[in-house]
């Protein structure tokens, strides 16, 4: 009886180890859902950098999903020749704040230039690009028209054109998802670094995509190649596909930033502060003249889908109202399939607009015509029009750039 007792206890371990090693690999597989395209171009693309010397635009997103950096699986790989980076808006490495000029250095741990493509100069020049055979473009984008590295794209694209070299993207996912989009399509006259062409505010695409839809609707005429993920679908959210969320820029910590941003960036065109100098930018917003409570009843009584609001004081330590105490809400977005992010952005405007006229103001920098791509809607809301009829103003141009759209999309 005893050694029938030990025979079962050992068979019972035994499938005990097994069933933990096969639910292990199990959760390892469901985690692992989406190949970037940075794994995808070194697994089964690599011959389109074979033998070129590799100019490579990139900043700390640009990861494997070991959260390995490009730049050093690029640079240690015996069949890749590295030459020079690029660094957008914050540069290279992550460590500059919004709109701070980086200047030209060395990286420190390869040794290669590294160029800036913010500030003076947003397009590489002849000179940037000496000796530089094939451009590569590694960035995570956040999905809204106002997000500068899309366009640091473009204009390495028409740089790219303009020296005969090849424009190779690796995809990323959209952490939005590819599915919504929203909001007016930007007007031409309201090109800027944070709206290059007109596109609407939350576009629902990847790097990828744009990049196609940006080298033939806006007649670039790059030599552009796409390297595609694997695995990602357009109803995914970044927290589905598996992959580790670098933040993209300072301001920009959490995939739960990206969901709001296209409603709260549209405030630093205000006198409102977006955040900026707390542990919750875009999700906190507020000034000194505003009553939390008040606001918060307001806007929760629009009764918005998918999105609640918390009445909350918070103190900046730089940007707006630094060191000074803020009052305003902080934004919960409870069903990210509902949340309309414009529509909430411009309730929000609105109703600070309509509760405090003599204090709230639309600022002359950081231009709100600018971010939102027309001046109508600041018009409208001047004018006492309500988001609904700014929302009817806008769709017939949104439905046409979703038919427009349709034919670049990479993915289902």
């Amino acid at each position: 009886m005893k050694r029938i007792l030990i025979i079962f206890t050992i068979c019972l371990l035994a499938f005990s180890i097994v069933s933990s090693k096969s639910v292990t690999a199990d959760k390892e597989k469901k985690k692992q859902k989406v190949m970037p395209g940075i794994e995808v171009l070194l697994k089964d693309e690599k011959d389109v950098l074979k033998g070129k010397k590799v100019g490579l635009i990139t900043n700390p997103t640009g990861i494997d999903s070991k959260l390995t950096s490009i730049v050093d699986l690029l640079y240690d790989d015996p069949d890749i020749e590295l030459t020079a980076l690029y660094g957008p808006e914050h540069g290279v490495r992550g460590d500059a704040q919004a709109g701070a000029s980086v200047e030209f250095y060395i990286d420190e741990k390869t040794g290669l230039p590294v160029y800036s493509l913010y500030g003076k100069t947003k397009k590489p020049t002849p000179e940037m690009l000496e000796g530089v055979e094939a451009l590569v473009f590694d960035i995570q984008d956040v999905g809204t028209r106002y997000y500068t590295y899309i366009y640091t794209m473009a204009y390495a694209m028409e740089a790219a054109k303009e020296n005969n070299l090849p424009f190779i993207v690796l995809d990323r996912p959209n952490p939005q998802g590819g599915i919504s989009v929203d909001g007016p399509v930007l007007e031409p006259e309201f090109s800027s670094f944070v709206g290059l062409y007109p596109i609407p505010l939350k576009h629902g695409m990847t790097v990828g995509e744009l990049a196609t839809l940006f080298n033939k609707e806006f007649k670039i005429g790059a030599d552009l190649k796409v390297i595609k993920m694997k695995g990602w679908k357009r109803s995914m959210d970044y927290d589905e596909t598996g992959l580790p969320f670098v933040l993209p820029s300072p301001n920009m910590p959490t995939v739960s930033t990206t969901f709001v941003y296209p409603a709260t960036g549209l405030i630093e065109g205000t006198n409102v502060s977006e955040g900026r100098g707390t542990t919750k930018p875009f999700e906190l917003i507020g000034a000194p003249y505003i009553n939390s409570d008040e606001l918060a009843g307001k806007l929760n009584g629009l009764r918005l889908p998918g999105v609640k609001f918390r009445a909350a004081s918070f103190t900046p330590s730089f940007s707006k109202y630094a060191g000074k105490l803020s009052h305003g809400v902080e934004i919960y977005v409870t069903d990210r399939d509902e949340f309309r992010a414009v529509p909430t952005g411009l309730h929000i405007i609105k109703t600070i607009h309509d509760l405090y006229p003599d204090d709230f103001e639309f600022l002359a920098a950081n231009n709100f015509s600018l971010l939102i791509g027309n001046d109508w809607v600041r018009t409208m809301i001047k004018e006492g029009s309500s988001v609904n009829e700014i929302m009817k103003e806008y769709q017939p141009e949104q439905d046409a750039f979703k038919k427009v759209r349709a034919q670049y999309l990479l993915y289902k």
